[in-house]
């Protein structure tokens, strides 16, 4: 083990050195401040240049060698269960004896997750400090070097004084000041930096999980009696290694007698063992008490003299690869004056290799000219500003596996990748080890890796992508799918009820072709709301009733069907809601209906009859009617002559079947108590029709629409009467207003304005709008306020522009353009349903596929491809109030 003594974020290292450790991109503290917002992979260029600029504006920051560890941290199933399950509110059982909703939601992602290989990309930087005190680099060194001599003597290692401990803390605050301004921070905590050890040594094993270390308050030393006390950690470094460690896989060792022995120790040439040559077996072997793994030690050996911007993030690239890479760049900044000195040094060694090339017959090569002019361009970036540094780095990556045969696979692997991007990787034999410590925090750098250092300007450095994570979705919430960006299988999870406590807008949209995916998407959302403790209001067009046979199954016991058409329950706003609210909205859709004015005669006299009605003991529409007959029988001159031609028009309204659910009396009226009633209100409005779009523009027109097209363009007014009420009603449960193909809704003025109501207040009333549509401009004027966005397959590329507009990509960019119109979800391709661009509020933005669940409830009826979709039992009501019973559920 490296370390001796761990203070905080400092650590003491056995070969001298003090360190301080920092976690780069932490995420939120213990108290939920200071979260950054993560990239995704795919970033404007305006993001991308400001990105790059901190990242050297940090790198030059720094000075001496410090050390950057991407280490990919083991991810386990019961993590994503427990952030699925992160914020929900425990609750008994239903009431019909069953667990809570979102149990089985959380099983079904346990039962897909169990036995893949995830991980999260962690970065580590590490810093060494130098003691400020006259001759204390050589106090510490000498008592590192005691520190290993003294045990073996039986005597006490020198002890670390307070004075010592504040002197290195005084120091790190300084770095930390450099370090600000560059990208977010916090220093590491001490059992963070144990489990950056427990990781490389497990490589290839289960390891122990970064979640339980970033928690834990273990492994810290602590100043008692002016002294530093640290635990022992001399338990973690009992491993073994051996370089080129013989797998029984790949070599015949259970023919040979003692053969295991004999492997261990070396006892016998490796020819007599029938095992391959040591130099084919490039690979470190771990032993310990979790198991034996394997690992492949690679270094960079040569990168390319020039490579464009858009190619050169090679760290990033490394994500693409279905099996994680560590990496560990050892860094030597040096400043500029003394890069200059030592490239004028390289230009006076090539003059003379000229010099001697000249008295050849052959000439001069062009290697040389071409080392020229690269030193010249070296020279000149150099001196255009004096805070620029020049890049020494030796860069190792790591692969594994639980054999040598996948170590060895994934090695030679990555050394391809790597050569069709012209850099040079090799897995040098005999320095498995060396490589291997360099991983470790706290160790010196070998003196034999040298050879493999390259040289780079802080911007060239920087454009490798090494400070950078890509995620995509939320810290927390449903469990949409996975991350097509990453080569391993990495979970996306989304919480649009957690936006507006995140100050942050809960409203969708989502945009793509016909069967591009778009209302599975919708009800995946809108079935995780309700089995989280939310409310979804869904209003649905399709002549099939999709939403209704989707809730129906979904949410069974849990849901209410309002069927438009058949008329099975009242929406009358008299019984619907009480006081100002129903006059209100009874006086805006009479207004509506017959198309009068509210400040005509008319509207008084229809104003007056509403109140009247309203006042009774049984409110309702059709004593509205009542009402104005009773005035057409009393009243005199044109308040007689106006409550005759009103009540005229109401009757006429009235007897159309489409109406009765406004004027019926004899209808059960809409349950609205959401909270209590149902989870789920499904509103179909399959044989309502509305005027033309331009028949809003010209009221001359308007008035000579069909009476059915009017009446649906006022009953469609107390529909969104009803979803606006019900999602405002209560702040502290989540409500979404799911509207799929938004453009049938849009092309109203009432329907406009319940989109803009609930895109503008709906955050401050705990509400979000889920709309999908086939263009990014039916979504409306205000589609900018909606935080997340998804884009689907698009194949006409005017549309395509649009849609990359609207997640915030470039629209002329030809290979998102290429991505958009035939690379997500191609049409024919099984098993490629369900992929989009996905934009989330901390404005990162990633290459998805949505997953169905394996829940028989939600699969049976969430799709709507011909043939594949299964129709409600025959049994199931069509309308009506809250089912009672649950619904028997239909075979896929």
């Amino acid at each position: 083990m490296p370390i001796r003594h761990i203070a905080g974020h400092l650590v003491w290292s056995t070969h001298g050195s003090v360190w301080a450790v920092y976690r780069l991109h932490p995420g939120p503290d213990a108290q939920g401040r200071r979260e950054e917002s993560v990239q995704g992979t795919y970033v404007p260029a305006a993001v991308r240049d400001e990105q790059l600029a901190r990242i050297t504006h940090l790198v030059r920051s720094l000075s001496g060698a410090p050390r950057l560890f991407g280490l990919c941290a083991q991810v386990d199933p019961g993590e994503i269960a427990l952030r699925m399950i992160e914020g929900i509110e425990p609750a008994g059982q239903a009431p019909d004896g069953q667990p809570h909703p979102w149990v089985e939601n959380v099983e079904a992602a346990l039962d897909l997750l169990e036995g893949q290989e995830m991980h999260r990309r962690t970065l580590w930087l590490a810093v060494p400090l130098q003691s400020d005190a006259a001759g204390g680099q050589l106090a510490a060194s000498l008592g590192a070097m005691w520190a290993d001599v003294a045990p073996m003597l039986g005597m006490r290692t020198v002890p670390v004084a307070r004075r010592e401990v504040n002197a290195y803390r005084e120091q790190a605050s300084r770095v930390e000041a450099a370090l600000a301004g560059g990208i977010a921070f916090r220093p590491a905590r001490p059992a963070e930096i144990v489990w950056m050890v427990q990781h490389a040594l497990h490589r290839g094993m289960p390891e122990p999980l970064l979640t339980e270390a970033e928690t834990s308050s273990l492994y810290g030393g602590q100043v008692r009696g002016g002294v530093l006390h640290s635990p022992s950690y001399a338990d973690l470094g009992q491993v073994r290694f051996q370089e080129g460690g013989i797998d029984p896989e790949l070599d015949d060792v259970d023919e040979l007698n003692g053969a295991g022995q004999l492997t261990r120790s070396g006892g016998k040439a490796w020819w007599r063992l029938k095992a391959s040559s040591p130099l084919r077996r490039r690979w470190l072997q771990v032993e310990s008490d979790a198991g034996v793994g394997y690992q492949a030690q690679l270094v960079l050996a040569e990168c390319p003299p020039a490579v464009s911007q858009d190619a050169a993030d090679l760290f990033a690239q490394l994500e693409a690869l279905d099996f994680p890479v560590d990496y560990t760049i050892d860094l030597t900044l040096v400043p500029a004056d003394k890069a200059r000195d030592q490239v004028r040094r390289k230009k006076n060694e090539l003059i003379d290799q000229a010099d001697q090339y000249d008295a050849r017959p052959t000439g001069m090569p062009a290697s040389l000219t071409e080392a020229a002019r690269d030193l010249g361009e070296l020279d000149a970036r150099l001196s255009r500003t004096s805070v620029e540094v020049e890049v020494q780095s030796v860069t190792v990556l790591t692969v594994w596996g639980p054999t040598a045969a996948i170590c060895d696979a994934r090695a030679r692997a990555l050394v391809a990748l790597l050569g069709g991007a012209d850099y040079r990787a090799v897995r040098p034999a005999g320095l498995q080890e060396a490589l291997f410590m360099l991983g470790l925090p706290g160790t010196v750098r070998p003196g034999v890796v040298r050879e493999f250092t390259q040289h780079q300007v802080s911007e060239d450095w920087a454009l490798g992508g090494a400070f950078t994570v890509g995620e995509v979705g939320d810290p927390n919430g449903m469990f949409l799918g996975f991350d097509l960006d990453c080569g391993t299988t990495r979970p996306v999870m989304i919480n649009v009820a957690d936006a507006p406590k995140q100050d942050a807008s809960a409203s969708m949209g989502i945009v793509g072709d016909l069967g591009a995916g778009k209302s599975v998407l919708e009800k995946l959302i809108a079935e995780a709301v309700w089995a989280r403790g939310g409310v979804a209001i869904c209003i649905d067009r399709t002549p099939v009733r999709e939403w209704a046979t989707f809730a129906r199954t979904a949410a069974a016991g849990r849901c209410q069907i309002i069927d438009a058409a058949q008329a099975e329950v009242s929406i009358d706003p008299l019984r619907m809601f009480n006081g100002p609210e129903g006059r209100h909205y009874a006086l805006s859709y009479l207004t509506l209906q017959l198309g009068i004015g509210p400040m005509s005669t008319s509207g008084e006299v229809l104003h007056h009859a509403v109140e009247q009605a309203a006042a009774g003991k049984q409110p309702s529409m059709h004593q509205v009617l009542r009402v104005l007959e009773e005035m057409a029988t009393r009243e005199a001159g044109k308040r007689q002559d106006a409550a005759a031609t009103l009540a005229g028009l109401i009757r006429v309204v009235a007897t159309n079947p489409l109406a009765r659910m406004v004027f019926d009396p004899a209808l059960p009226p809409v349950r609205l108590d959401a909270s209590g009633a149902s989870d789920m209100i499904v509103i179909t409005t399959t044989g309502l029709k509305l005027p033309p779009k331009a028949a809003f523009d010209k009221p001359e027109v308007l008035h000579q629409q069909p009476l059915e097209a009017l009446i649906g363009r006022a009953v469609l007014y107390l529909i969104a009467a009803i979803a606006r009420q019900t999602a405002f009603e209560n702040p502290e449960r989540f409500t979404a207003v799911v509207l799929d193909e938004l453009y049938w809704l849009t092309s109203s003025a009432e329907g406009t304005a319940l989109v803009h109501e609930i895109l503008h207040d709906g955050r401050k009333h705990g509400a979000g709008l889920i709309a999908g549509s086939h263009d990014a401009e039916e979504l409306g004027p205000d589609r900018g306020l909606m935080a997340y966005r998804a884009l689907a397959r698009t194949a006409d590329r005017e549309r395509a522009r649009r849609g990359l507009e609207f997640v915030g990509l470039d629209a002329n960019d030809p290979e998102l353009l290429r991505l958009v119109t035939t690379g997500l979800s191609p049409v024919g391709h099984k098993g490629r349903e369900g992929e989009f661009l996905l934009t989330c509020p901390r404005q990162n933005t990633g290459r998805v596929k949505a997953v169905i669940p394996r829940i028989e409830r939600i699969a049976t009826s969430i799709t709507t491809t011909p043939g594949r979709r299964t129709s409600a039992p025959a049994s199931a009501p069509l309308a009506g109030a809250t089912t009672g019973d649950r619904l028997e559920e239909p075979s896929a």
